[in-house]
């Protein structure tokens, strides 16, 4: 009897939308080979983490993780954290093989030597695996698609480009031929992730626009969600990208990071824009698209953020108010130039953190309050606790309903009757 076949294999992905789709690939690669897949970690030989380590706390997490694995299973550790500190890596945790961000089919082969009893390293960050590899989704609903790898900035606090790599962008024909695919098995949600999503194509003489005038073109009832992009590659693109996002198959969502609302700060961090850039790029897609749900992020307690440029951030994110601000408190990553500068001390990072979080949720639930009694469509997405069922409108807004029924994939129409800081609740029409 063939010795992978009797193997069992649990696979468990952390992390962004890219490292989601990507243990997709890895589960999908080991049960093409024979391998069984399995979701109870204790009832695995072989088992898999596909771990995220962009911040201090989710490293820690993931380490905390994989220090618990019993000693008599076979341990691979995959995705980004081998990359940004392998050293921590092979200090506190005892595995059997390590491999970078999406290996793709490599995964096989790494686990084939595991198996014969070598202790595999491929610490490599330019994998580009092929978009037309086996999956095992995670949604009926839901297909994430990874249109490239890598970025083409250099944040001085970012660890994720060490793991990830330079731009490698997917041609626009592999691209289209998923989402045809995956339309036909009745997907209806595509997310388009990248590092940043406005930097697509630049390393193939091709630009995001370029992909969204085929895309929207596709056949099919279907919604496409794009993901983060950078304002400085968004900045020349913005007028264009708009005209797309008025086609109904793109949801009405924009994330568009900040990071801080001082330009010198931005300076420091390496961020090629100024906070100009980033509120003419805001108010453009705000006047073409009122409804817009716009998402941004913001580090507090950068290495030379005074208070003053402390304030400025405040003053923007009152001035733009966003629906949704991801709040980070500055961690030094390994490798880092912020690394090298003075940090702030931590009780003064954690109160800035705390004040702008505050601000943060009482824009968003002044955001949240002006959709209450709208009636429309949405596509239903996500379970949620018990009996409720999460969905998105035309704009990604997350809208709970209360039902028995299995709602999963459904299009229903409703009235939003409450909002919450995160969430709208609704009852259906």
């Amino acid at each position: 009897m063939n010795l992978r076949l009797t193997k069992k294999v649990y696979v468990e992905s952390f992390g962004c939308s890219a490292n989601l789709a990507d243990g997709e690939v890895i589960a999908g690669c080991l049960k093409n080979a024979g391998y069984i897949l399995t979701q109870n970690p204790s009832e695995a030989d072989i088992l898999i983490y596909n771990t995220c380590a962009v911040k201090s706390p989710t490293e820690d997490r993931m380490v905390s993780i994989l220090k618990r694995v019993p000693k008599e299973k076979k341990l691979i550790v995959a995705g980004c954290l081998p990359l940004i500190n392998f050293e921590r890596l092979k200090r506190e945790v005892k595995f059997d093989g390590v491999i970078g961000p999406a290996p793709g089919n490599e995964i096989v082969n790494l686990i084939k030597k595991v198996e014969h009893g070598e202790k595999c390293l491929i610490l490599k960050n330019d994998f580009k695996p092929n978009l037309s590899l086996p999956r095992v989704n995670s949604s009926p609903v839901r297909f994430v698609i990874p249109i490239s790898y890598g970025c083409l900035g250099a944040c001085s606090f970012c660890c994720v480009r060490f793991a990830r790599g330079k731009l490698r962008s997917y041609h626009i024909n592999e691209i289209l031929e998923q989402i045809e695919k995956a339309v036909k098995m009745g997907v209806k949600e595509i997310w388009l992730t990248s590092q940043d999503l406005a930097a697509y194509g630049k390393d193939l003489g091709l630009s995001l626009t370029d992909l969204l005038e085929k895309i929207v073109k596709v056949k099919g009832e279907f919604f496409v969600r794009l993901g983060m992009m950078n304002p400085s590659n968004l900045l020349d693109l913005m007028e264009e990208v708009v005209e797309f996002y008025r086609d109904e198959k793109i949801f009405k969502f924009l994330h568009l990071p900040l990071q801080s609302g001082d330009d010198e700060v931005l300076r420091l961090m390496n961020r090629f824009y100024r906070v100009e850039d980033f509120k003419k790029i805001v108010s453009y897609f705000k006047r073409k698209l009122p409804w817009l749900t716009f998402a941004t992020d913001i580090i507090c307690g950068f290495p030379g953020e005074t208070e003053e440029a402390f304030q400025n951030s405040l003053k923007v994110i009152e001035e733009i108010k966003p629906d949704i601000v991801n709040v980070s408190k500055f961690y030094p990553r390994p490798g880092t130039p912020a690394s090298k500068m003075k940090m702030l001390p931590t009780f003064e990072i954690k109160r800035r953190s705390k004040i702008m979080s505050e601000i943060v949720s009482k824009i968003s639930l002044e955001k949240n309050l002006g959709w209450v009694s709208w009636e429309g469509k949405i596509l239903v997405d996500e379970k949620g606790w018990k009996n409720s069922w999460i969905g998105r409108n035309f704009a990604y807004k997350p809208i709970v309903i209360q039902d028995e029924q299995d709602l999963m994939g459904k299009y229903l129409n409703v009235k939003i009757v409450k909002a919450y800081t995160n969430y709208l609740e609704a009852k259906i029409m």
